[in-house]
């Protein structure tokens, strides 16, 4: 069974994943997947862009005719682009209302699945200690702090345990950003200063 101690790192990596990725992409990407399911909603976003693409075919087939000249064949063009463009319009928004109801699903369960399960953690565990202190090493009010809210004194608590692995992970999830952005910036001088050398 995984110690307690690894399942709180492990959350909180997945909430600093999820936040430095971004909930809207995550959220898009699976809403891409779930499209490529075998399902009515797959079939009505396939028929959605057969629509999208044949309302630009008769507006630009309508553009291209002169409405004076040839007012028939554009009257006729005209009718059928407006009835294409009803259907487009009420299928998108039908696929949109489904879109809006899959979006909150997906932010209720990646909620419950990580913060949530992360306030249930705290709560459940608040009594009990991750590890304990080596004795006599920290003075009466650090103990304190990091037994609070309910661990016993000299332990570390779960609150704590979990606000400490939160900052690890994001101060090393920032540095590796950082050390990313510097490497592709110090790429980017030395392909420059090749260039400019062919150049010379």
């Amino acid at each position: 069974m995984i110690s307690i101690i690894v399942i709180v790192f492990l959350v909180n990596l997945a909430i600093y994943l999820i936040n430095t990725v971004g909930a809207n992409t995550i959220d898009t990407l699976l809403w891409i997947l779930y499209l490529r399911l075998p399902t009515s909603l797959s079939k009505d976003a396939r028929k959605q862009r057969e629509l999208k693409r044949e309302v630009i075919r008769l507006r630009t087939e309508m553009d291209s005719t002169s409405s004076q000249d040839e007012f028939a064949k554009w009257a006729k063009l005209r009718r059928r682009h407006d009835k294409t463009l009803e259907e487009f319009e009420a299928l998108n928004r039908a696929i949109g209302a489904k879109r809006t109801s899959f979006n909150w699903t997906i932010r209720t369960t990646r909620w419950l699945s990580t913060t949530g399960f992360k306030i249930l953690l705290q709560m459940y565990y608040a009594k009990t200690p991750m590890f304990d202190l080596p004795q006599g090493w920290f003075p009466y009010p650090v103990e304190f702090v990091l037994s609070l809210p309910r661990a016993p004194l000299g332990t570390v608590s779960i609150h704590v345990w979990g606000f400490a692995c939160g900052k690890v992970i994001s101060l090393v999830g920032d540095a590796m950003v950082n050390a990313g952005n510097k490497g592709q910036k110090t790429l980017k001088k030395t392909q420059g200063a090749a260039t400019e050398k062919k150049e010379l």
